[in-house]
C-alpha cells in the first residue's frame, strides 16, 4: 500500500500458489444466463476485419459463440454476490477499506479474446485463474478513443511493459493506467475492483439524502418578515429569503453528524440488482443467543458514532458500538458476543436476520 497503491503497477508472481478457478466454466455460463446478474459479451472481428460486437446479458447458452471460435470474451460482474467461494476470495483484499472495495468480475475468453486497450478510473487487481493472458500496460497520456465503437478502446495505445500471467499470478494497476489483456488459449481472469466515486456523484447523492432529513431538521424553521415594507418591484426576490435559504443550507452542511450519517448510508448501499431472502428472526433473550454472520451481499461500515448497514444508519455507543464494529470488521459475532449486546441491540440483530442481512452461524 505504501509503495504501489494509486502510484504504480505491481506484478506478483505466485500471489496465490496453486490457484484454480473457483467456478467451472459451465457455472460461470449458468450465472450469465440469470436475470439480476450483470454480464456482457465482447466479440472481436475475425482476422482484424469487421466490427467489434458488444451485448449485455442475460445470455442463454445457445446464444454464446462456440468455444472453438477465437477472440470472444464473456464478462460476469459481481460474482462475489452470488457465490460464497468468490466472496471469500474478495475478503482477502480487505487490507483496503470496505468503503472502497467493490466486487469481483470474472472474464472467460477464448484464444485471442480481450476487450481492447482501455483504462479504468479505479484500482484493480487482475488475478489469473486459468490459462494464460498477455498484458500490455502503459501510462498513456493520449486518451483519445476509437470512434464509432461500442467499447471505449484507446485509439493510440502505447504499451511500456508486457507480462504473461499464469494461474496464481496477479497484476495490480492504479487508476488510469492503460492496459490490454489478450488470452493465449482459453483463459479465465478474476478482476477485483474498487469504488472510486467522483465528487459530483458523491455531492449529488449526499445532498439528496440530506434533503430527505432536512424536513425534520428544520420542522420549526418558518420564514418570517415582520420588517418587510411595501414594494414597488414585487417580482424581485427579497434578500431576506435569500439569506434564510443560505443559512438553512449551511446549517445542514455544517452538521457533521448528519453528513457522516448520510455518507455511511451511501457507502453501505447495496447495488441495485441485490435483493435479500428473508430469514428467521432470532430470539432476543441473552440466554438463547446464537452466533451470527453477515450475508455475503450485506455491506456494513461504521464511523465514530454510527454503524451503517445496507443503506441504513444507526446510532451506537458503549459496548453495543464496540460489538457492532466487530461484526462489521469480522463479518461475524459469536453467541457469547451476541449475548453481550443490549436487549435493544439484540432485537435489532434479530430484525436484520429476519430481513436476510444476517444469518445464524452454523
Amino acid at each position: 500500500m505504501r509503495t504501489h497503491w494509486q502510484k504504480k503497477p505491481l506484478l506478483i508472481r505466485g500471489a496465490i500458489p496453486g490457484f484454480a478457478p473457483l467456478l467451472e466454466r459451465s457455472e460461470l455460463i449458468d450465472l450469465a444466463a440469470q436475470d439480476g446478474v450483470e454480464s456482457r459479451l465482447v466479440v472481436q472481428p475475425h482476422g482484424g476485419k469487421g466490427k467489434w460486437q458488444f451485448k449485455r446479458g442475460p445470455f442463454a447458452r445457445r446464444t454464446l459463440p462456440p468455444f472453438k471460435q477465437p477472440a470472444w470474451t464473456l464478462l460476469v460482474q459481481g460474482v462475489d454476490l452470488h457465490d460464497q467461494r468468490v466472496h471469500a476470495l474478495m475478503n482477502q483484499f480487505r487490507f483496503v477499506p470496505d468503503a472502497r472495495l467493490d466486487d469481483v468480475m470474472i472474464s472467460y475468453a477464448t484464444d485471442g479474446g480481450g476487450v481492447g486497450p482501455h483504462y479504468d478510473n479505479y484500482d484493480v487487481f487482475l488475478l489469473q485463474a486459468h490459462g494464460r493472458r498477455r498484458w500490455r500496460i502503459g501510462r498513456q497520456k493520449d486518451k483519445t478513443l476509437v470512434a464509432d465503437m461500442p467499447l471505449k478502446i484507446l485509439a493510440h495505445f502505447k504499451p511500456e511493459q508486457e507480462f504473461v500471467l499464469e494461474p496464481g499470478d496477479m497484476l495490480y494497476l492504479p487508476p488510469n493506467w492503460a492496459h490490454d489483456g489478450i488470452a493465449e488459449g482459453d483463459c479465465m481472469t478474476y478482476s477485483i475492483g474498487f469504488k472510486s466515486p467522483n465528487q459530483g456523484e458523491l455531492a449529488r447523492e449526499m445532498l439528496q439524502r440530506i434533503a430527505d432529513e432536512a424536513g425534520e431538521m428544520f420542522a420549526d424553521g418558518v420564514y418570517r418578515d415582520p420588517d418587510q415594507g411595501a414594494v414597488v418591484n414585487p417580482a424581485q426576490i427579497p434578500p431576506g429569503i435569500q439569506q434564510f435559504a443560505s443559512a438553512a443550507l449551511l446549517a445542514a452542511l455544517k452538521d457533521s453528524e448528519l453528513v457522516n450519517q448520510v455518507l455511511g448510508a451511501y457507502l453501505s448501499e447495496p447495488k441495485a440488482n441485490v435483493w435479500f431472502e428473508g430469514g428467521a428472526k432470532l430470539a432476543a433473550s441473552a440466554d438463547t443467543a446464537v452466533g451470527v454472520i453477515l450475508d455475503r451481499r450485506s455491506r456494513m461500515v461504521y464511523d465514530a458514532r454510527h454503524v451503517h448497514i445496507n443503506g441504513e444508519s444507526f446510532r451506537a455507543g458503549g459496548r453495543d458500538a464496540r460489538l457492532m464494529r466487530v461484526l462489521a470488521d469480522t463479518r461475524a459475532l459469536s453467541a457469547t458476543q451476541v449475548a453481550q449486546l443490549s436487549a435493544d441491540a439484540r432485537e435489532l440483530v434479530g430484525q436484520w436476520c429476519e430481513d436476510g442481512w444476517l444469518h445464524a452461524a452454523e
